[in-house]
């Protein structure tokens, strides 16, 4: 749960400041401010999935307002600072928490965690059969955070080839 709290705030930071440049320019963002808001919105809703297994305490949930402010805050400036570190480091982090997943998935395969049913809001997001459980949300959710890998390393693959992200298309329509 902690890990998603921090995932959704760097597709809005980079969205966002996408957005302000595409509007100060008068310029299209070749659908990267589409792309990256995407990501935010997907990475909300594995947080608000796992909230709905993990039952946060009140203190917990103050613990992630308090986490993702200094992230958003940090995350922020390192996007101005330098968009193509931020999107490296962020393909580093969804590729930190595909490992996280991987290993959340053989938890369950040993029985070490229970496989629950999986929460309505997972199932209408994702589309997944009425009778799905937690591992088929995980199994998801490990999908999403490798798209959002391979996005984030092309944008800062673009970055470093001297070039803007609106001059490559971005990928659309993962979701």
């Amino acid at each position: 749960m902690m890990l998603e709290t921090v995932a959704a705030v760097p597709g809005m930071v980079g969205g966002m400041l996408l957005h302000c440049k595409s509007l100060r320019r008068f310029e299209h963002s070749g659908g990267w401010i589409r792309t990256l808001l995407e990501e935010a919105e997907n990475e909300r809703m594995h947080l608000m999935t796992f909230m709905e297994v993990a039952q946060p305490k009140w203190y917990e949930r103050a613990l992630v307002i308090t986490v993702q402010g200094i992230f958003f805050n940090a995350y922020f400036l390192g996007y101005v600072i330098s968009p193509k570190f931020a999107h490296r480091m962020v393909g580093y982090l969804e590729e930190e928490a595909i490992h996280s997943y991987t290993e959340f998935l053989k938890e369950l395969d040993k029985g070490n965690i229970e496989n629950v049913p999986a929460p309505a809001i997972a199932i209408d997001y994702w589309r997944l059969p009425a009778d799905a459980t937690l591992k088929d949300v995980v199994e998801v959710v490990r999908a999403d955070e490798a798209h959002h890998r391979d996005v984030n390393h092309l944008a800062s693959d673009i970055h470093y080839q001297g070039h803007e992200l609106r001059d490559t298309p971005a990928p659309l329509g993962y979701h």
